[in-house]
C-alpha cells in the first residue's frame, strides 16, 4: 500500500503529507487526538473513541470537521488497506493554519485533520507474565486532563522519568490522591476489591478503563469507583496500568519496592490480574468476531 495517511480529505503516502508551519497544532499544540486499536483489521470500540474525540473538540471549542459516519468510513477504509493486520490508528484534529502567529483563535478556522496507521505495538508476553516496573511522581499537568489534547509535554517529561529509571510507566499523584499514569489509567486491588479513581477533570476518561470496570461488573469482581489515596496505592495488593494499545499490565514494583503481599515472592503478578487479563482477552475475541 502506498497511501496510508489521510490528510484534509486526501489519501497520501507519508512522504507526501505536509502540514503548514503556521498550523496552530504545530505552534501551540492547539488540537486533539485519539488512538484506536485495530485487531485483525477490526477497530476496537471505534464509536466510543470517536465520541471521546467529540468531547475533546467541544472542550477546546473547535467544530468537528467530520460527522460520525465519515470518521467511521475513513478509519474502516484505512484499517482495511494498511499493511498490518493489527494496527494503531491515530487521529488528530488541530485548529489549522493562521496568517500570523497569535494566541487568540482565528476568526476563520479551517481545521487540519490527520489519520494515520501504524503497526500495533503489543507489549511482549514477558511484561504480562513477569509484570512491569513503575516510578511515581507528582502530577504536574494542567487542570483539564479530561481532554485528549496534543499538548503533551508534561506527559512526555513524566514518561521520560520512567524511561530514565529503566521502567515502563510513571504513576501520578496529586494532593495525596492517585490520578493516572503518564500514558495510562491506573487501577488498585486491595483486599480483593478493585479500586478505580473517579473520572474527573484531572484524568482522561479511558476507553480501556471503562472495559475493565464493565468486566468487573459482569464477572462479579467487587469494585469501587472513588478517590484513591496515595497511601492505598502504595500499600496495594496489586497495581495495574491499562491503555488502548497496552490493554492491561501488572505493575509489580513501584519506586523499586515490590507491590503487595499477594504478589508472588518472585515478583510475579497477582491472581486478580490473571482473572482480569483472561476476561479481557475473551471479551476482545468476542467483539472481534462480531
Amino acid at each position: 500500500m502506498t497511501a496510508h495517511v489521510f490528510l484534509n480529505g486526501q489519501w497520501l503516502s507519508p512522504d507526501e503529507a505536509r502540514v503548514s508551519v503556521m498550523d496552530r497544532g504545530f505552534l501551540f499544540g492547539d488540537g486533539v487526538y485519539e488512538v484506536i486499536p485495530v485487531y485483525s483489521r477490526r477497530p476496537f470500540r471505534l464509536e466510543q473513541h470517536l465520541r471521546r474525540l467529540q468531547t475533546s473538540l467541544d472542550g477546546i471549542q473547535l467544530a468537528n470537521p467530520h460527522g460520525m459516519k465519515e470518521w467511521i468510513g475513513f478509519v474502516t477504509q484505512l484499517s482495511a488497506e494498511a499493511e498490518w493486520e493489527d494496527q494503531s490508528i491515530y487521529i488528530q484534529v488541530t485548529r489549522g493554519p493562521m496568517a500570523l502567529r497569535n494566541h487568540a483563535f482565528p476568526t476563520q478556522v479551517t481545521p487540519t485533520s490527520v489519520i494515520l496507521a501504524e503497526p500495533m505495538n503489543t507489549p511482549p508476553a514477558s511484561q504480562r507474565e513477569q509484570g512491569i516496573a513503575a516510578v511515581s511522581a507528582a502530577d504536574i499537568r494542567w487542570l483539564r486532563c479530561d481532554l485528549k489534547t496534543t499538548s503533551l509535554l508534561a506527559n512526555c517529561l513524566l514518561r521520560q522519568m520512567a524511561v530514565a529509571a529503566g521502567c515502563i510507566e510513571t504513576v501520578l499523584f496529586r494532593d495525596g490522591f492517585l490520578t493516572e499514569g503518564s500514558a495510562s489509567s491506573i487501577f488498585v486491588v486491595k483486599d480483593g476489591v478493585l479500586l478505580a479513581p473517579i473520572q474527573n477533570h484531572l484524568m482522561l476518561p479511558g476507553i480501556t478503563y471503562d472495559v475493565i470496570l464493565e468486566l468487573a461488573a459482569r464477572h462479579g469482581l467487587p469494585h469501587q469507583v472513588r478517590d484513591v489515596t496515595e497511601a492505598e496505592t502504595r500499600s496495594a495488593d496489586e497495581l495495574w496500568m491499562c491503555s488502548s494499545t497496552k490493554e492491561v499490565l501488572p505493575i509489580v514494583t513501584l519506586d523499586g519496592r515490590a507491590v503487595g503481599s499477594r504478589v508472588g515472592a518472585d515478583g510475579t503478578p497477582g491472581p486478580v490480574f490473571a482473572k482480569m487479563y483472561a476476561w479481557y482477552q475473551e471479551f476482545k475475541a468476542t467483539v472481534m468476531r462480531g
